[in-house]
């Protein structure tokens, strides 16, 4: 209701808590992704209705430990907590912590308590709690903190009506003070609190502990800041160790408080047990090997049908316009300009659905964690690090937000290795040109009855694609020499069944960014080709019938052929035809001819164009029925031999090609925003294109 009043509520708390399933529990469907201002950092909002009159808007904030920030996406999070003016501030704040390991959550709550924030604690995964033997007082837990506690358990849904009427209800900050600042840094406080109209001490100190992560701060606010801590010998090492351990005492109090009976370790036996086999340094690679093996299997098995009835579909409806509308050029850019277009777009959401439903899978059972782990022993090998092997997994669903996470890497140099190479992950965009080609050129047999070769050929992209950016590692480390080392740290959540109703909004949201945000530059891309396509110099295109007419006297061809040679002339002729005349000497080598060469142009808007590119070119001009995409690339003929133009040599071509050529304009625009400069993004598309062309080139010359 438009007219209800609207709170903000923020999410936090430590990675794998199980802030995504109460975020995901409380918004549904009503949610989006965008970036906090300034940074690259996924800001996910949703709105939630608390009752019948109240109305939240969710903020779900990066995990962490602490307001003491490790990474950029922790900055985010001190930066939201620490500024009351900001667009962000909370009215309220739901800390979501995991019961089962208590203490490791409490840290950022005492610091959201000295900041006068009022606070829910969400104590989560109260059945793992239940199940471990865990035992809490929960009152006096409230009294001792002076807080609001529920527990909840955010996968079913336990508590989570209670989060509602609390949030719904006023909350005071706590009345509690953790922090005490001492003789040594009151007056520093005291001057920094007056100087700033503060309302906490905490605020203060946080002012003079971190001013420059604090970017709603003035720059000459910053410099003061800190000059002023330096005059009055601030040490803020020394001062935040002091503090940590400070807080950690008072926890370890609480817990011996409120802690009724402690949990037993056996609890984790079951997962123990699971991660022997799962991580084990032989069969741990051969169990994820499988199971990507499984997964592009069944990106080409299960999603065959669904593509089929999609492409035949739009190639039926292609034919049923022409017989319905008038001669026109509108009109035939509705046929085989726009319908064309969106095929080449809702033709490949099986694939995408799939690929996302297995990833989603994986990361709800707490699996993903363990390939982590796993391949962090290879990463170093190759001077990556091992925190690069969340972003270089990320890369496999989209090179822009694999790149942002490498915000999580502290060591400069090493994100810049994990930057440089991500793109050469192979990503969701370039599924559909893989899967296009792959169903073009390799035959679609079984091996035993069940191993489909088309799915090995998908998944030996992949591992293509991986090796090469482990191999791009190891030469940029000999560049860009890496002089601290960093270690991996991570908690391993416990298995779990996946939760469905999470898989389910994961396939749809992704499905969406493709459809609507790769779908719009498709559609705009297949409407522009159709034009350029369709439309070229007068002269030559009012010459066309006359010129193919002469050609073809004293041929015996039929008429519609001639009308078929007339459309090809004129397609050729065309704006797009000149631009793709120009490209051709540069990529025929490749084996490539003007046509590829448009599509090879237009996809560097985003890699899903090619295929719908290659849809609009086929489409100009005929007039014999429409076929699907598959029949236009196997029916498409190469002059110089007289044979399929999309043989073997040419598919494998661009198949490499597109598995090294950079990504998109949108991963070079991030790589400039995450590197501050133009310098790495231009090193990196020279690298990636030359990698590409050379690549292709060698596959094409040794198999003509």
């Amino acid at each position: 209701m438009n007219g209800d009043p609207k709170i903000t509520v923020a999410l936090t708390g430590k990675p794998n808590s199980g802030k995504s399933s109460l975020f995901n529990r409380l918004t549904g469907l009503n949610q989006k992704i965008g970036n906090f201002p300034g940074v690259t950092v996924d800001k996910r909002t949703g709105i939630c209705q608390l009752d019948d009159h109240t109305s939240a808007e969710i903020i779900d904030l990066p995990g962490t430990y602490s307001l003491y920030p490790r990474t950029l996406d922790e900055k985010v999070v001190a930066e939201v907590f620490t500024d009351p003016k900001g667009k962000f501030y909370p009215d309220k704040v739901v800390l979501v912590a995991d019961a089962t390991n208590l203490k490791n959550c409490l840290l950022l709550l005492t610091q959201l308590i000295d900041l006068r924030l009022p606070t829910v604690l969400a104590l989560n995964m109260v059945d793992l709690a239940a199940k471990s033997g865990q035992s809490i007082d929960i009152k006096k837990l409230e009294e001792q903190l002076d807080v609001p506690v529920v527990m909840i358990n955010a996968r079913n849904g336990t508590g989570i009506e209670k989060l509602r009427n609390i949030l719904v209800g006023p909350i005071k900050p706590s009345a509690k003070t953790i922090y005490k600042s001492d003789n040594e840094t009151r007056p520093l406080i005291d001057a920094i609190k007056s100087k700033y109209n503060l309302t906490s001490d905490y605020e203060a100190y946080q002012f003079l502990q971190q001013a420059e992560n604090l970017m709603f701060l003035s720059k000459e606010d910053r410099e003061y800041i800190r000059a002023y801590a330096k005059q009055n010998n601030f040490f803020v090492h020394k001062y935040q160790g002091a503090e940590t351990v400070m807080r950690y005492g008072f926890i370890q109090d609480l817990l011996n408080k409120v802690i009724l009976r402690s949990s037993n370790e056996g609890w984790k036996r079951i997962s123990y047990g699971i991660d022997r086999v799962l991580t084990h340094k032989v069969f741990g690679y051969i169990i994820f090997f499988l199971i990507l093996f499984l997964i592009f299997q069944s990106i080409f098995a299960w999603a065959q049908i669904p593509m089929d009835f999609i492409d035949s579909t739009f190639a039926q409806l292609s034919n049923k316009l022409d017989e319905v509308f008038p001669a026109g050029p509108f009109f035939e850019l509705v046929s085989h300009g726009i319908v064309p277009g969106v095929g080449g777009i809702l033709i490949f959401i099986p694939q995408i659905a799939i690929l996302f439903a297995f990833i989603s899978v994986l990361e709800e059972t707490g699996y993903m964690s363990r390939v982590v782990f796993l391949m962090d022993k290879i990463m170093r090998k190759f001077g990556l690090s091992g925190k690069s092997v969340v972003p270089l997994m990320s890369g496999w669903a989209c090179a822009i937000p694999a790149i942002m996470a490498t915000r999580t890497i502290e060591n400069w140099k090493d994100r810049l290795i994990t930057i440089f190479v991500t793109p050469l992950m192979s990503c969701s965009a370039r599924l559909p040109v893989f899967t296009i080609l792959v169903a073009l050129i390799i035959p679609d047999y079984k091996v035993l009855g069940f191993f489909n070769y088309q799915g090995l050929v998908l998944m030996g992209l992949y591992l293509l694609g991986f090796l090469a950016a482990l191999f791009s590692a190891i030469v940029l480390k000999f560049f860009v020499k890496v002089k601290e080392r960093s270690y991996l740290i991570m908690e391993m959540p416990t298995y779990k069944m996946p939760k469905w109703s999470n898989v389910g909004l994961q396939i749809v949201e992704k499905t969406k960014t493709f459809v609507f945000q790769a779908g719009k530059t498709i559609l705009a891309i297949s409407i522009i080709l159709y034009v350029l396509a369709s439309y070229g110099p007068a002269d030559e295109m009012n010459a066309a019938k006359e010129t193919v007419r002469k050609e073809v006297e004293g041929q015996n061809i039929s008429e519609q052929q001639i009308q078929d040679k007339i459309a090809a002339y004129k397609l050729e002729h065309s704006y797009a035809g000149q631009l793709g005349k120009v490209l051709e000497p540069m990529i025929k080598p490749l084996g490539y001819d003007w046509k590829i060469g448009i599509a090879l142009v237009t996809s560097f808007a985003a890699r899903e164009v090619f295929v719908g590119t290659i849809a609009t070119i086929y489409s100009i001009g005929s007039a014999e029925d429409q076929p699907t995409i598959k029949q236009r690339l196997r029916s498409e003929v190469n002059p110089d031999t007289g044979g399929p133009r999309y043989t073997m040599a040419v598919g494998l071509s661009l198949l490499v090609f597109y598995t090294f050529a950079m990504q998109c304009v949108s991963t070079l625009a991030v790589v400039k925003r995450e590197t501050k400069g133009w310098k790495w993004p231009m090193i990196q598309l020279a690298y990636m294109t030359t990698l590409a062309y050379l690549s292709a080139f060698a596959i094409f010359q040794l198999l003509r």
